[in-house]
């Protein structure tokens, strides 16, 4: 299983999230009790009135390179547990970023 799925062009990515610490980054997988996996993201922004979703949504933003208005809040907006759309054609770019710079295998 991995943090990731295809749907037609779009990347949808399983997100944890660790907001309020004292630096953001994105690295590891952490597995819940029913076996998915899940990205393991920390920003520094609070939890309230979606802060730490926009820190989340320019972290990824930043780390894949890719455009802010191409990620969006799939669901989880106040969850830990998020699912991220990821719009656009470059699926396996994305993911080779990922796999270079994540464990995620």
């Amino acid at each position: 299983m991995t943090v990731w799925s295809q749907t037609g062009d779009d990347l949808i990515l399983a997100v944890r999230l660790t907001p309020g610490a004292s630096k953001a980054a994105i690295g590891g997988i952490w597995t819940d009790e029913k076996g998915a996996q899940w990205l393991s993201a920390r920003v520094t922004a609070v939890p309230e009135k979606g802060r730490a979703n926009d820190a989340l949504v320019a972290l990824l933003s930043k780390y894949l390179d890719w455009p802010k208005g191409a990620i969006s809040l799939e669901s989880g907006d106040s969850n830990r547990l998020k699912r991220l759309r990821i719009r656009g054609g470059a699926q396996p770019r994305l993911i080779a970023i990922m796999e270079e710079q994540v464990d995620v295998t």
